[in-house]
């Protein structure tokens, strides 16, 4: 038997009827934050450690896509 439901409420209304935490002040904190930093120029460091901190795998993600940019590239180069 197959069951299904469909419900139709936004997100926040999801989250609050899952009961989850409302993480809105501290994103829009973030993101304001960021923008402070690119807007200040951000360093190439600092690019780089925001990236292996959201790739996952760490260093093993940062790798990975840095590898994959690099072919994608050179096929365009040829």
């Amino acid at each position: 038997m197959k069951i299904n439901v469909e419900v139709d409420c936004t997100p926040e209304e999801a989250r609050r009827a899952m009961g989850l935490p409302d993480f809105t002040p501290i994103h829009q904190s973030y993101v304001a934050m960021l923008q402070e930093s690119m807007e200040k120029g951000a360093s190439p460091e600092l690019i780089e450690t925001l990236m292996k901190s959201w790739a996952p795998m760490g260093e093993a993600g940062v790798t990975f896509w840095r590898q994959l940019f690099d072919m994608s590239g050179k096929g365009k180069r040829e």
